[in-house]
């Protein structure tokens, strides 16, 4: 597959946002000729590829996954080896305002993938990017055999989404898989994310901009991992010899009042209760309390380990931050 090429091509499904941005780099580090999607490629100003410093490395091109027609026109005119579906509407609590848009983006535009790849007899390798949120609650470490008991649209949309990646590879033989990544971070995290607001609220107040950081339920734990780490994790899961799918996490679950706690003592701020305050206009409709994986299956057959787990990614991410101010 490929084996007539220099080199390898990559096809990136929504390369605008975090994920798609670092595994451009990534790959391209390997090697790849890289390609990526956005809806509309004229317009995106493409923000964390410029961050990167990589757009100019980048071939991209304009394609909604919901379309079918352009869907196969790209796929056609590229012919990749490797295809990383990371396109998505990605906000669970967004999805309970548009459920339809969340169901379309994320289970049609998916099935619209592996069909044209199918249809065309494209030789290709596809991954698709499922999340921990088709779990719901996991009151003890998810791993692959756990039960779906997705409890957002959003989760919904990706549980049919991963369903159809494994029809695909069961009944048409495709080298189809997901990676069920758990919540990762990075610079790169768009302001829509609980910690992207967690993060700027904190460098606000340090810096005497603020005094006050309103939020949802604090209440809550999640497997926080960190971004660049888990998208060469993608890679690995399509080197593999045969398609499998793997949760990708750090296996470690913190509250949402321990990444406070963290990103606050970054600055030097140690009484993180008196600056922040919940509001439960901002609570979701569903909520699960405890999200947190088991990848021991991607560490013992990938060699796949997260190094990063939550205080250093919350310091991280805070320094990061009040650089950037500050220049």
């Amino acid at each position: 597959m490929g084996a007539e090429k220099d080199k390898k091509t990559a096809l990136i499904i929504g390369i605008s946002g975090q994920d798609g941005s670092y595994l451009a780099e990534f790959l391209l580090g390997k090697g790849y000729e890289v390609h990526g999607t956005s809806r509309d490629a004229y317009l995106n100003t493409f923000w964390g590829l410029n961050s990167l410093r990589i757009s100019e490395r980048v071939t991209l091109h304009t394609m909604s996954s919901k379309d079918f027609r352009s869907v196969i026109s790209v796929l056609s005119k590229i012919r990749p080896d490797e295809v990383y579906n990371l396109a998505s509407q990605s906000s669970p609590a967004l999805s309970f305002e548009q459920p339809v848009e969340t169901f379309e983006s994320n289970t049609v535009g998916t099935l619209n993938l592996l069909e044209a790849i199918r249809m065309c007899d494209f030789d290709c390798k596809f991954y698709n990017a499922a999340s921990s949120e088709i779990f719901g609650p996991t009151k003890t470490p998810a791993n692959e055999e756990t039960l779906l008991c997705p409890s957002s649209p959003y989760a919904i949309s990706k549980a049919s989404a991963y369903w159809n990646v494994r029809l695909y590879r069961e009944a048409y033989d495709m080298f189809s898989c997901s990676g069920i990544l758990f919540n990762h971070e990075s610079p790169l995290r768009p302001n829509r994310f609980v910690t992207s607001k967690i993060i700027e609220g904190v460098c606000r107040i340090a810096r005497g901009e603020n005094d006050k950081l309103t939020l949802g339920n604090l209440d809550v734990f999640r497997d926080w991992g960190w971004a660049p780490e888990y998208v060469k994790a993608m890679w690995m899961i399509l080197q593999h010899d045969r398609p499998v799918d793997y949760v990708i996490a750090t296996g470690e679950a913190y509250s949402l009042k321990q990444f406070l706690r963290f990103s606050f003592e970054a600055v030097g701020l140690h009484d993180w209760e008196k600056y922040v305050h919940s509001d439960p206009k901002f609570f979701r409709p569903s909520d699960p309390k405890i999200i947190v994986g088991d990848p021991s299956k991607a560490k013992e057959e990938l060699g796949w380990v997260a190094e990063l787990k939550t205080p250093d990614i919350a310091k991280r991410l805070v320094l990061s931050k009040m650089a950037s101010m500050e220049s």
